[in-house]
């Protein structure tokens, strides 16, 4: 596929792997068409070295995982602050590999209106398939897409739910590989839990997904809770690995969008904006 030469993906902190996953001793990762190069020593250091350079990558140590980046972010990696509350459950969910755009893989999570009909008596059911109306917008403030005043009615929205309820989500996107969802938390009826989903960009056509979630959960085993969310992002992974085209399309009226994709529509235009192209039809025209 050849290495990645747009800019405005390069410039992008991106997850490589979970922190303890990292061997030590030497290991290979790959990150926009670009093999890496891994060491951790024994007391815990790691480098990450492009293949045939001589230059160390820069590295931050955040939510349990390490990221990097090929090119020069003028920004420090996006803040989650309930990341941080010592009562939270820190579930990492493992990494799964899949045949798609990292673009396609955000832009899938964003969307409710697959719910009843791919996570079928989970997440949603029929005949409760409308999406309700709710706000989309790109927040300028601190460049993200978010999306809120968005519910749907989930059999089981959570594995420590203990029937169907009326969830609430708030979307945010925090950058072109990277995004989270606030959701009702069926133990708590001031707090939210958090879903959250950062993508490496293997290729342009490749990724590797890295589920994490910070839930209000004492209940539930560690186990229970990775295999609740493995079962719903392996249902995903066949629709998304179907998918035609593979890459993200970004040619008005390629696809027909409806009231249900207003954060999709937001997305996809913020991408523009960037000047976003790995992984996208226009990286391929």
């Amino acid at each position: 596929m050849g290495t990645c030469t747009d800019k405005a993906a390069l410039d992008q902190w991106h997850v490589i792997d979970t922190e303890t996953l990292i061997p030590y001793g030497a290991s290979r990762n790959r990150l926009l068409g670009t093999d890496l190069d891994v060491t951790r020593t024994a007391d815990g250091t790691i480098t990450i070295t492009p293949e045939g350079e001589e230059r160390q990558l820069p590295i931050i140590r955040r939510y349990g995982f390490i990221w990097t980046t090929l090119g020069s972010p003028n920004h420090d990696l996006f803040p989650i602050p309930e990341a941080h509350e010592p009562d939270r459950r820190v579930v990492n969910c493992g990494v799964v590999s899949v045949k798609a755009s990292a673009l396609r893989i955000v832009e899938n999570f964003l969307d409710m209106a697959h719910f009843p009909f791919v996570h079928t008596d989970i997440l949603g059911a029929e005949p409760h398939t409308e999406v309700l109306h709710y706000n989309a917008e790109i927040r300028r403030d601190v460049d993200e897409v978010w999306a809120t005043n968005c519910q749907f009615f989930q059999p089981q929205a959570a594995l420590s739910a203990t029937g169907g309820l009326m969830t609430q989500y708030v979307y945010r996107v925090m950058t072109p590989f990277t995004t989270l969802l606030y959701k009702t938390c069926p133990n708590s009826e001031t707090r939210q839990d958090l879903i959250c989903l950062f993508v490496q960009p293997l290729d342009p056509d490749r990724c590797r997904a890295h589920p994490v979630m910070f839930l209000i959960d004492d209940v539930s085993t560690v186990t229970e809770l990775v295999g609740f969310q493995q079962v719903i992002f392996l249902q995903d992974r066949i629709i998304l690995e179907n998918q035609r085209p593979v890459l993200l399309p970004m040619e008005p009226r390629t696809e027909i969008p409806t009231r249900a994709d207003a954060t999709s529509i937001a997305y996809r235009r913020w991408l523009k904006e960037k000047g976003i192209t790995y992984g996208t039809t226009a990286q391929a025209a």
